[in-house]
């Protein structure tokens, strides 16, 4: 499913993420996702949020800018609309007073993405929609490796709020939920402050990799993502990206802004380094349009959520080249006998 041409866009005035076709969900229910390769999910939530709120309305602006954005991938090669099939599958319903309720529905939406043998991109929304995707993926394929871009650590406790479940709890809840594979968690631009020394010891015993914005300053982005396509080898890869992992001078538009993060180019050259891991899904949270300026975070969320997408071109083209090679071995070794 390619996207619309721009004038069949502007003629129906509808704003599908780049421009995609939509589910048809109410008449089809979850076989409205039969023959997709990935649909984009928004989760309009930002009921978890410690300071700033204003997350919930990203998933509308977002499919508005994501209008601009081409299909042909410049680096990789690949026209991603039309190397796979891709639908924007609307927003997850719930009660917006129940965040139990809110959990439960995202991980059901995801179940039903994931059963039609799609991957989720999840737009939130604040950071707390991870761990119900995390539920979901689990549940799939198994513990899976996360590469979490973030200014935060997000293992915190209900220790300060009394809530266990927040934005800043996702992976703590997810390392202890056994979602997360040992070793398999890889942290990338973490440089926000503590509450106290033992903050980052959780991850740490659990087997996490940091990748600190020093090393992203000593060896450049992509040989972050080299070592990190490294050492997730062919394990499924889930992808969650924070907005705030990026320098507000490059994204001011998210609620929990810290200074010394990654730069737009640093953040586009880490996804492009990660293609041919086996993504199985992703997530973009923390997006405040309402803080934003000149829609800039915007549009570069827009660009990651393509990345993301591109992923999951790459994957499908790099399981066909070893299908392609393994139908050769059989074929060459037919011919032997």
């Amino acid at each position: 499913m390619s996207q619309q041409r721009a004038a069949a866009y502007l003629r129906h005035g509808q704003t599908p993420f780049f421009r995609l076709p939509t589910a048809a969900f109410h008449e089809a229910g979850a076989s409205a996702y039969a023959g997709a390769d990935a649909v984009l999910l928004g989760v309009p939530w930002d009921g978890s949020v410690t300071y700033r709120p204003g997350a919930r309305f990203a998933p509308y602006e977002l499919r508005r800018v994501s209008a601009l954005v081409q299909s042909y991938h410049p680096v990789h090669h690949v026209d991603v609309f039309r190397a796979i099939s891709v639908i924007d599958g609307g927003n997850v319903p719930f009660p917006p007073f129940h965040a139990d309720s809110v959990r439960e529905q995202i991980q059901a939406s995801v179940d039903e993405v994931l059963s039609a043998g799609a991957v989720p991109l999840v737009v939130g929304g604040d950071h707390s929609i991870a761990l119900p995707v995390l539920r979901a993926l689990a549940r799939r394929h198994g513990p899976v490796a996360v590469v979490h871009v973030d200014a935060h650590l997000d293992t915190s406790t209900s220790e300060v709020w009394g809530e266990p479940f927040h934005h800043g709890t996702p992976f703590r809840n997810a390392i202890d939920e056994g979602l997360i594979g040992r070793g398999d968690l890889h942290q990338v631009g973490v440089r926000a402050t503590w509450g106290h020394p033992e903050e980052g010891a959780f991850a740490a015993h659990a087997g996490a990799t940091h990748y600190s914005m020093d090393r992203i300053d000593w060896d450049g982005a992509p040989a972050v993502a080299a070592a990190i396509k490294t050492a997730v080898g062919e394990t499924p890869v889930h992808v969650s990206f924070d907005i705030d992992a990026i320098d507000p001078a490059f994204a001011p538009g998210t609620g929990t802004p810290v200074p010394g993060g990654l730069s737009a180019r640093e953040a586009v050259q880490l996804l492009r380094g990660l293609a041919g891991i086996n993504v199985v899904g992703m997530d973009l949270v923390e997006v405040c349009p309402a803080l934003d300026h000149a829609d800039i975070t915007l549009h570069l969320g827009a660009h990651l959520l393509f990345e993301g997408l591109a992923l999951v071109a790459m994957k499908k083209g790099h399981r066909h080249v070893r299908q392609s090679a393994g139908q050769s071995v059989q074929q060459s070794s037919a011919g032997l006998t």
